[in-house]
């Protein structure tokens, strides 16, 4: 089902200049575009990963990983909900829950957790 989408990794942290710092310096990844309001994007070979700051760094409430799905979100998230996914609501601003989907406009989003506490999620 996600094994041929591409996925996003993001990634919480607490200081944006420690973290290029890491992901530059040691880990050799250049970044994909200009670091913008406390986020940077860096590719690492066909994956993207987003580094940004959050003050929910290192306690499992900031999302770990994320695919973006498109036309086929609807099936994946029912296929997901098959295989005993319980989703997290969320009251987050803009967005209003319809069942398990978070929507606005023309976004479409689901988030649930993997057995260790780390937050996935799916959008349109």
């Amino acid at each position: 089902m996600l094994k041929d989408i591409d996925a996003t990794a993001i990634l919480a942290v607490k200081d944006i200049g420690a973290a290029k710092d890491f992901y530059e310096r040691i880990l050799g990844l250049e970044p994909a575009g200009s670091e913008q309001d406390g986020m940077i994007l860096y590719k690492s070979g066909t994956s993207s990963v987003l580094v940004y700051e959050s003050e929910h760094a290192g306690t499992n409430q900031a999302n770990a990983l994320a695919w973006s799905v498109g036309g086929d979100f609807d099936a994946i998230v029912e296929d997901l909900r098959t295989r005993g996914v319980i989703f997290e609501h969320y009251d987050l601003p803009g967005l209003r829950l319809q069942g398990d989907v978070h929507v606005a406009e023309n976004f479409k989003a689901v988030w649930f957790k993997d057995p260790d506490g780390n937050i996935l999620h799916i959008n349109a």
